[in-house]
């Protein structure tokens, strides 16, 4: 049993495979959490792994998880850094600046999809990363509809916490609706105006994948031709381990 973890800035997701990726967990990002804890709320799931890979964009939990994986399960857990092998090649400025989970995201990609495409994560951030010929050529990043929504709420006196909703029009005349509307059809016309935008510099007409947390609120306001894949990630993970094993 291998176990697959993508540790966020918001959230750990993890699931299990052993013959197919198995049901996924969502836990909330703490750093102050201790191995032990760590453990007594993983335990259930990972007993029992003979293998682990993780992606992360929170250093300081790198440690923790390692030390989990090593003291309870008796295994060295893989991390996605340099030196690991992905499949994917990575053409920018500083390419350590690239996290490890766009790095999965684009190996599973590859895999499923096709070797030219944006992918669209909507996690804390929502990012769009542009990968052509198995290569990641860059990454546009701006802020996911979750966090804009907790921004805007904690910024305004008169506005309180709400569930999104998907909106029937566009011009609503309650202040729920009016949320849902301008949060919800603003970052899909960002996401269309941003994918739209690299197809014209770039002179291509991409594969369009969509993945992260957020992406469910928003699902039903594309079309067709854009792919919805909620396990990419951890599909890229497990594509990813294996390359090294």
């Amino acid at each position: 049993m291998i176990v697959l973890i993508d540790i966020g800035n918001s959230n750990i997701v993890l699931a299990t495979h052993n013959g197919k990726i198995n049901q996924t967990y969502r836990y909330k990002t703490d750093t102050a959490k201790s191995i032990d804890e760590y453990y007594v709320l993983l335990k259930d799931v990972i007993c029992g792994a003979t293998g682990m890979i993780i992606s992360s964009v929170v250093p300081e939990l790198n440690i923790i998880f390692k030390n989990l994986a090593i003291k309870y399960l008796k295994i060295n857990p893989m991390f996605i850094g340099p030196g690991t092998k992905t499949g994917v090649q990575i053409t920018v400025d500083n390419p350590k600046e690239v996290g490890a989970d766009l790095v999965a995201s684009a190996s599973a990609v590859i895999n499923e999809y096709a070797d030219t495409a944006v992918i669209v994560d909507m996690g804390t951030a929502t990012t769009l990363t542009y990968l052509e010929n198995k290569v990641i050529k860059g990454v546009s990043i701006t802020t996911g509809l979750v966090t804009s929504k907790d921004a805007l709420v904690n910024k305004a006196s008169q506005l309180s916490q709400f569930e999104f909703k998907t909106p029937t029009k566009i011009i609503a005349t309650n202040t729920i609706d009016c949320l849902n509307s301008g949060l919800l059809y603003g970052h899909v016309f960002m996401i269309k105006g941003i994918v739209a935008e690299i197809k014209k510099q770039n002179k291509i007409n991409p594969k369009i994948i969509i993945t992260g947390g957020a992406s469910r609120f928003v699902k039903s306001m594309f079309d067709d031709s854009y792919i919805f894949d909620d396990l990419l990630l951890l599909k890229g993970l497990l594509i990813i381990f294996n390359k090294n094993n």
